[in-house]
């Protein structure tokens, strides 16, 4: 119900010109129909996990998450976007990819490490093998066998601090 509420809202909203008409009315309504048929659909097939209480999987988690993301996260960010930026301008670049184990045991930290190093810019994760080994493309490849801090700062710490 809240899916489709929240779609023929967002319908009339975006497609409000001065005045609600008849016909804006029922495409709102079949699109809304359309959209909550697909998701409860979607949603029957692949269900989503239930976090609840204040362990690991409930608010700790999600406070951990806050604090990585406007904490850590976003002063490598920042610090990566400036070296970036640096690198195009002078034209001080090394590529290549490197392999390196983050010593991650779940798929969550693995997932969240990859999605943390992409983001930054000047690494790309390519591949993580069957072993955990994670495979990135960098622009600066200081040594074939860098150490954790030099690839990713501090995000493995905090992978395996928030996924285990």
């Amino acid at each position: 119900m809240t899916v489709f509420v929240l779609t023929f809202l967002t319908f009339l909203l975006l497609s409000f010109d001065g005045g609600i008409t008849i016909q804006s009315v029922v495409i709102g309504l079949v699109f809304a129909l359309l959209l909550t048929f697909i998701t409860a659909t979607v949603e029957r097939k692949f269900p989503a996990p239930r976090y609840s209480g204040l362990g690991k999987s409930g608010l700790v988690k999600w406070a951990g998450l806050v604090r990585y993301m406007f904490g850590p996260f976003a002063v490598g960010l920042y610090r990566a976007n400036v070296d970036v930026a640096k690198r195009i301008i002078f034209g001080n670049i090394n590529p290549g990819i490197i392999k390196f184990h983050p010593k991650l045991r779940t798929d969550e930290g693995k997932t969240f490490l990859a999605d943390s190093i992409t983001l930054t810019p000047g690494t790309l994760t390519v591949d993580i093998d069957e072993e955990g080994f994670f495979y990135i493309h960098w622009i600066d490849v200081e040594s074939l066998t860098p150490t954790e801090e030099q690839v990713c700062g501090p995000f493995a710490k905090w992978a395996r601090r928030l996924f285990g």
